[in-house]
């Protein structure tokens, strides 16, 4: 059996997920307040100061920070179900099939959020690893449980949830620099689509 390991935001979307759904989470007086509170750090990422493994975890620590379980679970319904679909790459989804149709072990590896990243996941029948966010007293605390998923943070996740002896080609794709060290963990591996030859 193969291993196949795709990024989300980028390699299987024609956009970023990420902000799109904070923005799909957040009300109005609130972003407001999220946006005066985050400038600072949004400045910093767009002058390309702060990296975006570090911009993530802060921007969900003030849009999420006590924010209902039950309402954003139900927000993130909405999203992955609504908005999703129109921005799915439909090359990504031909090889995804490809992989299932081979009988090949899929995986999403992402920064993008467990709360709608799995229920898309599910819909494909495929697995995932990526950005999970604490929850205490039906709350979110805004924290990560294990970091932002991305860079060498993908290595250590996959690397939890398989055994990589065990299958005789891995396959990966991304789009960034965040996705290289996971692309350096596969035999045949794809940036932008575009096949790497070592």
């Amino acid at each position: 059996m193969n291993l196949a390991l795709f990024d989300f935001d980028g390699t299987i979307t024609e956009q970023d997920t990420y902000t799109q759904f904070l923005f799909y989470v957040t009300p109005k007086r609130r972003l407001i307040m999220t946006l005066l509170l985050a400038s600072p750090f949004i400045a910093l990422y767009k002058l390309r100061l702060l990296k975006p493994s570090k911009t993530r975890p802060l921007l969900s620590k003030i849009v999420f920070w006590n924010r209902s379980v039950a309402d954003i679970t139900r927000l993130a319904r909405s999203f992955s179900e609504q908005y999703l679909p129109n921005v799915i790459r439909a090359e990504a989804l031909k090889k995804i099939e490809w992989h299932k149709a081979q009988g090949d072990e899929v995986y999403v590896v992402s920064a993008s959020l467990d709360l709608y990243l799995s229920r898309w996941c599910r819909s494909q029948g495929i697995k995932w690893v990526c950005s999970e966010l604490e929850t205490k007293n039906n709350k979110l605390t805004g924290r990560y449980v294990s970091g932002d998923c991305s860079l060498e943070n993908k290595v250590i996740a996959i690397k939890r949830k398989v055994n990589l002896i065990d299958f005789k080609t891995i396959y990966a794709y991304g789009d960034t620099a965040e996705d290289l060290p996971m692309l350096a963990l596969a035999h045949e591996k794809y940036l932008n689509w575009k096949r790497i030859i070592d």
